[in-house]
Formats: structure tokens, C-alpha cells, sequence
């Protein structure tokens, strides 16, 4: 990364249970891009869980392999299975450009989506999109409508088909009840 370009700090994962002996942890994986952000030489930094003892700040990838469905990954400043067992909980993060975009197009970091104005497909303003909730089978967006609510939408192509990030805008295919309330709610 070049000296002085603005990042950004992004999760990418968090530290599980010890696998074997030597040090592995089992990684729950938040990134859309593991090879990239847990190749070897990757330094990530480190947020203990609360009451952690753990000194660590930061943590530096030297291996990594997958086991069953699981991520496996060797850290240089954890040794062994004792280590290993008190680095769960940590949350691992690492530092992005700020222009940066994932490999895939139809792939976004966070902060690229909060603050962009969400429409209907018919352009009504809807309101912002204030955050995203990152769930097991699919992330949401959170909208802050016009009135102040928060809504949440299913970040999906069915439901939010277009995000112009040049144009600062999503655009979501609103029903009753996702964005705008339901007619009885009025």
C-alpha cells in the first residue's frame, strides 16, 4: 500500500476455536475475499473481546488452509494450543484504500454504501442508507426514510437491482411494508 493513501479499516474475521497443537485457530470469516485478506505476510490488527488479557495488537498471517468448511490460519505471534485458546473472540480487521473496491463488481465494502440515497425504481426518495447488518444468509441494508424510521431491506439484486456509487444512489424495488409503510400504517 502506498505511503500516505487514506484507509480504511475493514473486519474481516474473527478468531474460534484452537485446531491441533501448534497454533492454529479456526477464522469465522467476514470478508468476501479470504485468499487476499489472509494470505501469508497479511499483518491485521487485533480487537480483544471484552475482559480479554490478551496484549496482542496486531497479528501476522504465516499460513493458512482450509479444513472441511473451515478456515485454518497460523499466526507468528501465536505459538501454541495455550496461545491459541486465549486469542478466541479477537476480531481481526485490516486497513483498505479508501478508493478500493472488491474483486467483484457486485460486491461492496460498507462504507461505500452508508450515505448513498435510496429510491424506488420509480425515483422517489426514500431516505439514506444509514449501515448494513451482516447476517448469516444475507447482509441488509439499513435505510433511514424520510420520516425517521429504519428499515431493513435484504441486500439482494431482487430488492436493491442497482447501486451507482458514481451517482451516490441505490435503487430498491420498494413493496408495502420494506421501505414505505403499509397503507394501513399511514
Amino acid at each position: 500500500m502506498e505511503s500516505g493513501a487514506e484507509t480504511i479499516d475493514v473486519l474481516v474475521g474473527r478468531i474460534g476455536k484452537p485446531h491441533g497443537i501448534r497454533g492454529d485457530v479456526t477464522v469465522d470469516v467476514r470478508t468476501d475475499e479470504p485468499e487476499r485478506r489472509f494470505a501469508p505476510g497479511s499483518v491485521l490488527a487485533v480487537e480483544a473481546p471484552r475482559g480479554s488479557a490478551t496484549g496482542l495488537r496486531s497479528l501476522t498471517v504465516t499460513g493458512t488452509r482450509w479444513h472441511q468448511s473451515a478456515l485454518l490460519i497460523r499466526f507468528e505471534e501465536i505459538p501454541d494450543r495455550n496461545a491459541a485458546e486465549a486469542a478466541r473472540g479477537i476480531l481481526l480487521h485490516a486497513e483498505i484504500p479508501v478508493d478500493a473496491s472488491p474483486e467483484d463488481p457486485d460486491e461492496f465494502y460498507d462504507h461505500q454504501l452508508v450515505g448513498l440515497a435510496a429510491y424506488d425504481e420509480a425515483g422517489a426518495h426514500l431516505g439514506e442508507v444509514s449501515g448494513l447488518v451482516h447476517g448469516g444468509a444475507q447482509d441488509l441494508l439499513t435505510v433511514r426514510t424520510r420520516d425517521g424510521r429504519d428499515a431493513l431491506v435484504p441486500f439482494v439484486k431482487a430488492l436493491v437491482p442497482e447501486v451507482d456509487l458514481v451517482g451516490a444512489r441505490v435503487v430498491i424495488a420498494d413493496r408495502p411494508g420494506l421501505v414505505s409503510p403499509l397503507p394501513e400504517d399511514e
